[in-house]
């Protein structure tokens, strides 16, 4: 063979490699590009379903009439949805405090109109601490905070209490949604199956947008009237599960005096107030021999502000539990209709709406003349209503039965 003839056959060799080569090398490009197409599809497709559908309400997605418009995971994840919330709406009326705030004021109420945009940042089951962490948070998007309602509960200040499985410090004083956030609630599976329940929920109770939760207020809904009773020895029960053991938390009573503080810093009219739960649910603290720990703790808030006080047996707590109930969804947690007399009160609006019996500012001057008065209508009320106390000792009873079994 001829050496040219060699040479082109060994080039041709080679190109014919070079060109397999080249050929498998844009094989695996392809094949790599297809899988990633095929691999990404569906977690694009769930992502941009979730954010379309929005569960738990934080991309601020229009509601839909029998699509979207019904939220049953929202609520169970207040303390996302409000922190988004704060950073969208920047409220300059902030309301604090745990459920029993959250489902009873109301930021539309008229003592409110020249403090708009008013939001009620209260959440579920909240200690002290996470009360301070989310008032930080709305500071930290909105300086210029002119009023803080704060409803404080004897439970956030219990040792016991922790921060909630659903407190999160990384959403917290940010200006925008929480990687973390955003992740999980757009490509995680509890996401979409929250999707999939929001869209049966809203195809099954399809009806007008009411805008529920918007400016964080979320009243009771639906309660059966017939489940009244059940509603309040439940109530009760979870009292007793979680605080019959009640001790103070040196640090949530700090917790409170930074709120104190802060709002002393910015010059934020902070108004403090302890919530007006039913009768019976002084009953429970009574039973759980708590009560001059109640009482103390009552003496430790004075010294750090001023408290207006609508617990104790007055006209509005001690309404008698009944199915047709105005006051009261169970033996903690009051209607709108207390809350409006609440901020009557403390705003000094409509005062002709308030009885005189309900809402009394306590300070280190006043507070044991105003426990003694408690205690005195606490003798009246029990004498009136032995069917009342008899119910929460009986629940107290059966519950330590349960436990020596």
């Amino acid at each position: 063979m001829k050496l040219s003839t060699q040479l082109r056959s060994e080039r041709s060799k080679n190109f014919s490699k070079s060109q397999r080569h080249h050929f498998w090398i844009k094989s695996y490009r392809w094949f790599n590009l297809v899988f990633f197409i095929a691999a990404l599809t569906p977690l694009i497709s769930v992502g941009l379903f979730n954010m379309i559908i929005d569960p738990y309400d934080i991309f601020n997605t229009p509601d839909f009439l029998g699509i979207n418009d019904s939220k049953p995971h929202k609520d169970k994840n207040d303390r996302l949805f409000k922190a988004t919330d704060v950073i969208r709406i920047k409220p300059v009326t902030v309301f604090l405090g745990s459920s029993r705030t959250k489902q009873a004021l109301n930021p539309s109420h008229s003592a409110l109109k020249n403090e708009q945009p008013a939001y009620n940042l209260a959440i579920n089951g909240p200690n002290a601490y996470e009360v301070r962490r989310y008032l930080e948070h709305a500071i930290a998007n909105q300086k210029n905070i002119k009023t803080v309602v704060f409803g404080v509960d004897f439970s956030m200040f219990n040792s016991s209490l922790m921060n909630q499985p659903t407190f999160s410090e990384k959403r917290l004083e940010k200006s925008s949604l929480a990687l973390e956030d955003f992740l999980n609630s757009t490509f995680s599976l509890d996401a979409l199956f929250a999707s999939r329940e929001t869209v049966v929920a809203s195809l099954a109770d399809a009806k007008e947008n009411d805008n529920y939760g918007d400016n964080g207020f979320m009243p009771n809904r639906k309660l059966a009237p017939d489940e009244t009773e059940w509603r309040f020895n439940g109530g009760i029960e979870l009292y007793f599960d979680f605080h019959s053991d009640y001790q103070f938390s040196e640090q949530y009573f700090s917790d409170l005096k930074k709120i104190v503080e802060l709002c002393e810093e910015y010059g934020v009219d902070l108004k403090v107030f302890i919530s007006p739960s039913h009768a019976t649910q002084w009953e429970a603290i009574r039973a759980t021999g708590r009560w001059q720990t109640f009482e103390q703790w009552k003496r430790k808030l004075v010294k750090i502000v001023p408290v207006w006080d609508f617990s104790g047996y007055n006209s509005i707590t001690t309404e008698v539990i009944n199915d047709t109930m105005q006051n009261y969804a169970d033996n903690s947690h009051y209607t709108e209709k207390v809350g409006n007399l609440v901020l009557n009160r403390i705003f000094s609006h409509n005062e002709n709406t308030v009885t005189k019996d309900f809402g009394i500012l306590i300070t280190p001057q006043n507070i044991e003349s105003h426990l003694n008065k408690i205690n005195e209508d606490r003798e009246l009320w029990a004498e009136e209503n032995p069917d009342e106390v008899r119910l929460v000792l009986d629940i107290n009873r059966k519950m330590k039965q349960k436990e020596i079994q």
